[in-house]
């Protein structure tokens, strides 16, 4: 097969990268998304393709692609109606939460209700203690008490949390059981099968995600699969995963919580390919969208992991790229709030209808917007010629707002970006904050449909080192998904003191996990790919509350090397919160092992030399830091390596714009990277 292809479906646009491997050129296409359609957007790029391109799906050899109807669904809260199955006496696991305020400086913040109302948690009589012995058999007339319930309620589906069930799924399995018997019409997800983690708040409401999206998810992968047969498209299709991996449609139907982070993680996926590619070692991937701006740390080309990133009002549980997401993007819509001051977002414009200068039914101004009455933006046709822009549109947008304001539609449209900006430079301090990282010491590689149009303008801000602007920034998150390697993680909850009594038991447990992920890989991919193995574990000293994830050598594990062990989790704990104490005991919790097997990587095509000035498109003016600055415009496809321009200056491209303000310049390198640093004062 001679084609490779990716797909990311955001809120205003769906990006293609398609790979042809006979001539290692990278094909790009952007088409407006369809919210109202899910998955025609798919169909549409690809009918393009072949009609412009000559692409034949027939001879489509791999397919991934990125969605987002699984954070939407939780977002805006379309899931199915559920009852969660509890033990009895722990029926207030939802609502109780971690008792944590959400928003630490606003004192009127509240919890938001949970998923599962109150009246829909039913109580099972049975009991398992903290080792995993089970000290009450299912009562089976307590499930059969809670089914008849859970149909009375109107529930769709039942989520099964027990007490302790990550030491022993016995319970569970047994609830389940009567369920598939007596109502096997209801969709059962169980705590322990989705992620047996320890705590139940957290084992619960990722089984709660999990199962909120499941019939949506299954719905429209299968709608997707028949699209994509009826095309010709024989490969079955592959799923990009919240970890920054990709996994088959099978695992997706029933680990739907696994792909809730999907889109985020392939641009991050992508942002780290590039920067290991063109030798950038510290990156900040800023993912800036029609709804929000997406921020990663990658070092050395490896990606940031985390647990407990939050989707919409809940947190999930599981390995993902952690990624600090702002409700801010080139959609979000302006207002003025009942103080009478301006604010930006949450909210966004979308795809439909879009912003105004879009010319797609958009009344309310948004950030694209203001850079379009700023004349930063609108000097040619955007997403490869779906959208002309309308300035004139954007400027009698932001009128009513000016005149609310009493001041220019310039003025306003500056301090819109600036809020926007604000927003930005807030959540990205508190990310650098979290690892400890010095903002001077990183690029970032700014992507997306308005990463360009605002990375300078936060990166001065941030006194960051400087901006990439890789070549194709408008459809980096589907060459993610294109490059992203079949991954898969792997959990084990032990529990135990790093003492030589948990000897045997490390090294049972690190062979139960490898033949896990071996099994996997060989079920869901064939025997014969490649791979590697990367241990972990959840660590902490005794009578911490919260542990800390610590990288481990395998070998360590099977010779019960407990001093490397204690030794990596101190350097850990330094590095995180500068001090360790290593005379401390520890406690090993949770075991980990990531597989991951790789998959094909284009070569980056590199630019030829420049041999001749650049060349300036034309000459017009923008409103930039409070004033109106003549300014070059420059189109991308003219710029060499080597070629250097000074700010202000906008370079214009089919997918994007970037905008470079004054102060700051220009240098493109061999691979057609900008590279945008501040002028030496």
């Amino acid at each position: 097969m001679r084609y490779r292809v990716g797909v990311d479906i955001g809120g205003s646009f769906t990006d293609f990268a398609v790979l042809d491997q006979q001539t290692n050129q990278i094909h790009t296409l952007k088409v407006l998304s369809r919210p109202d359609k899910p998955g025609s957007e798919i169909l549409t790029g690809l009918a393009q393709f072949q009609q412009q391109q000559g692409i034949d799906p027939a001879e489509i050899g791999y397919f991934t692609h990125g969605t987002t109807v699984g954070i939407n669904a939780v977002i805006q809260r379309r899931g199915v109606r559920l009852a969660l199955f509890a033990t009895e006496g722990f029926c207030d696991v939802l609502e109780l939460a971690r008792l944590k305020i959400p928003h630490i400086h606003d004192l009127f913040s509240r919890h938001a209700a949970p998923l599962i109302t109150r009246d829909r948690v039913f109580a099972i009589r049975e009991r398992s203690d903290a080792q995993g012995n089970i000290l009450q058999p299912v009562d089976r007339q307590s499930v059969l008490d809670a089914i008849h319930q859970a149909r009375a309620a109107g529930c769709q589906g039942i989520v099964v949390s027990l007490l302790h069930s990550y030491r022993n799924r016995h319970n569970e399995a047994a609830v389940k059981a009567i369920i598939d018997e007596v109502a096997p019409e209801l969709l059962t997800s169980c705590s322990a099968d989705i992620w047996p983690i320890i705590r139940e708040y957290e084992r619960t409401i990722t089984a709660t995600i999990n199962a909120y999206v499941q019939p949506m998810v299954i719905h429209y992968l299968e709608s997707f699969e028949q699209a994509l047969q009826r095309l010709g498209v024989k490969p079955p299709p592959r799923i990009t995963k919240s970890n920054g991996g990709v996994m088959g449609v099978d695992q997706a139907k029933r680990e739907c919580v696994q792909m809730v982070l999907s889109g985020t993680a392939s641009g991050v996926i992508g942002a780290s390919y590039l920067a290991s590619a063109c030798g950038f070692d510290k990156i900040l991937s800023l993912d800036i969208g029609g709804t929000s701006a997406d921020v990663a740390v990658i070092i050395d080309g490896k990606v940031a992991q985390g647990n407990g990133e939050i989707i919409g009002d809940f947190p999930i549980f599981i390995p993902s790229v952690a990624v600090t997401s702002v409700g801010q993007g080139g959609g979000s819509l302006a207002w003025i709030d009942g103080q009478g001051v301006l604010q930006m977002g949450p909210d966004s414009a979308g795809s439909l209808p879009g912003p105004v200068c879009f010319q797609r039914g958009g009344t309310q101004p948004t950030a694209t917007d203001a850079f379009a009455a700023c004349g930063m933006m609108g000097h040619g046709a955007l997403g490869y010629d779906a959208v002309t822009v309308d300035v004139a549109a954007a400027c009698a947008a932001w009128q009513p707002l000016a005149d609310a304001l009493a001041i220019s539609v310039e003025e306003t449209a500056e301090t819109a970006i600036q809020l926007a900006i604000s927003s930005m430079y807030s959540d990205t301090s508190g990310l650098l904050s979290r690892f400890g990282l010095d903002p001077r010491e990183f690029w970032f590689l700014a992507f997306g449909g308005a990463g360009p149009m605002m990375g300078c303008f936060l990166a001065r801000e941030l006194n960051m080192k400087g901006v990439i602007v890789p070549p194709t920034p408008g459809v980096l998150s589907a060459l993610g998904g294109l490059v992203a390697d079949i991954r898969n993680d792997f959990i084990r909850t032990l529990y135990g003191d790093l003492t030589p009594a948990l000897a045997d038991t490390l090294a049972s447990e690190a062979d139960a996990l490898q033949q896990r992920a071996c099994g996997w890989l060989a079920q869901e991919h064939g025997s014969d790919m490649p791979y590697s193995l990367q241990f972990s574990a959840d660590m902490r000293y005794r009578g911490q509350s919260f542990e800390i994830d610590v990288p481990l050598e395998a070998s360590w594990l099977v010779q019960a090397d407990f001093a490397a062990l204690h030794d990596a989790f101190d350097r850990q704990h330094q590095q995180l919160f500068g001090h360790c104490d290593p005379e401390a005991p520890v406690q090993l919790i949770t075991l980990r092992l990531v597989m991951t097997s790789p998959t094909p990587k284009p070569v980056l095509i590199t630019l030829p030399p420049a041999t001749a000035p650049v060349p300036v498109l034309k000459q017009t003016r923008a409103w930039i830091d409070g004033g109106w600055h003549q300014i070059d415009l420059v189109l991308r496809s003219v710029l060499r390596a080597g070629h250097q321009l000074s700010g202000p200056v906008i370079i214009a491209q089919d997918d994007c714009t970037t905008c470079v303000p004054p102060g700051m310049s220009v240098t493109v390198d061999s691979f057609g990277n900008l590279l945008i640093t501040a002028n030496e004062a």
